[in-house]
């Protein structure tokens, strides 16, 4: 497979990873009919990951028909990539094959982080991914609806699966390992303490609540305090996958694809990125589909300016809002400033909750129009505060240079 020129040329881009921001950036490739693309996922279907605490808890099996998000341009192979051979344009997959390329965009996603706390991997259960939660339910199902479950973690993740387990009437402890929901406004704080303590959730906070070790019947936590628990589900942190650092690619400390602004790989620039799995700038983005789905089309939008011969735009992010749901019945709204800080404003109860549950069902419709679409939307939401932060940085770096000389 590679790039050609003339009548019947065609340029072949391989997506790896079927999320948001994969999918996404497939779609938008095949508005170019010169354009041939494959998306590589590990998995035949497309997974809702803002729906896993509802598969965790039985109200929403969290899948998709790839038929009903993806282009029918886009060739779906379902294989796991293993490496990528930049210099030879072609991606090694699990099964033995290879997969060439002209060009390549990166969006393998995040999942759950190494806890690095003794007993975690053998007795908490991450819920990062389809397969981890897969692995829950028949546990949750085979405990007593009395028996005592904490969820590690205090992050949006965490309160959405505390909240969807303490609403079935479950016995749920909360340990943030610090303040409770981190990423919101004080006052959306309180709404969210408020909701859980209505469920009958007991949130542990601050110093005192971080895990020092996990065993099959209990989570340890600082100052001695030991906590019953027979089942530990484990929020607390996300990682990304390590094949741009297994491949030789530059990558950030977390593992992530290091890139321009244009998300274009800063080794290679027939390689760009979307999604968790990208560092513009050294500079990412929230891990978050609300990122994802404005990174995708941009990755795609970079291949598509080079191979008309145009210089790729900077990519634009903006985010609007962190939504929660706090059980079926409950949830939150925390509006954010476009660089994604929260602001004052919130709302909660049943309409918060109805708000969430139409993003999330609109989540795949999104995906779908882009399909049906290509390039339709043109417009991204732009946040200053990055353009100062990228500035600020440049006028530094003489400074910083200047001293160690």
């Amino acid at each position: 497979m590679s790039e050609h020129t003339g009548p019947t040329a065609h340029t072949e881009v391989v997506v790896i990873g079927g999320g948001y921001a994969g999918v996404m950036a497939a779609n938008r490739l095949t508005q170019r009919e010169d354009v041939t693309v494959t998306l590589i996922n590990p998995r035949p279907s497309f997974v809702e990951r803002v729906r896993l605490h509802q598969l965790a808890g039985g109200s929403h099996d969290a899948v998709v028909d790839y038929r009903k998000v993806l282009a029918e341009g886009v060739a779906l192979v379902v294989d796991t990539a293993t490496r990528i051979d930049a210099a030879a344009r072609s991606v090694t997959l699990a099964t033995g094959g290879t997969a060439r390329y002209d060009y390549l965009v990166y969006a393998v996603g995040s999942g759950s982080a190494d806890p690095r706390v003794p007993g975690a991997a053998e007795f908490a259960y991450p819920i990062a991914g389809l397969e981890e939660v897969q692995r829950l339910r028949p546990v949750l199902d085979a405990a007593p609806a009395t028996a005592p479950v904490t969820v590690v973690g205090g992050g949006l993740t965490g309160i959405e699966m505390a909240a969807e387990l303490a609403e079935q009437g479950r016995a749920v402890t909360l340990v943030c390992g610090g303040v409770l929901g981190p990423s919101l406004h004080p006052r959306g704080r309180r709404r969210v303490a408020g909701r859980l303590a209505d469920l009958g959730v007991t949130v542990l906070e601050g110093p005192d609540a971080q895990v020092t070790a996990v065993t099959r019947d209990a989570v340890r936590l600082g100052a001695g305090r030991e906590l019953r628990s027979a089942v530990t589900i484990w929020t607390a942190g996300f990682g990304v996958p390590d094949l741009a650092a297994r491949s030789g690619l530059s990558t950030d400390a977390l593992g992530r694809l290091l890139t321009d602004e244009t998300l274009t790989s800063v080794d290679d620039t027939r390689i760009v990125a979307a999604g968790d799995s990208a560092a513009p700038s050294d500079l990412p983005f929230r891990m978050s589909c609300q990122a994802a789905v404005q990174l995708g089309p941009q990755a795609a939008e970079t291949v598509l300016s080079r191979l008309a011969g145009a210089q790729p735009a900077p990519v634009q992010v903006g985010f609007v809002s962190q939504c929660l749901s706090l059980g079926r019945r409950g949830g939150i709204l925390q509006l954010t400033a476009k660089d994604d800080t929260a602001k004052k404003y919130s709302f909660g109860g049943r309409p918060a909750a109805k708000a969430k549950e139409l993003i999330c069902r609109g989540i795949p419709w999104q995906l779908a129009y882009e399909a049906r679409k290509p390039g339709a939307r043109t417009w991204w939401t732009k946040d200053a505060t990055r353009a100062r932060l990228l500035q600020a940085r440049q006028d530094e770096a003489p400074a910083v240079r200047g001293v160690r000389a």
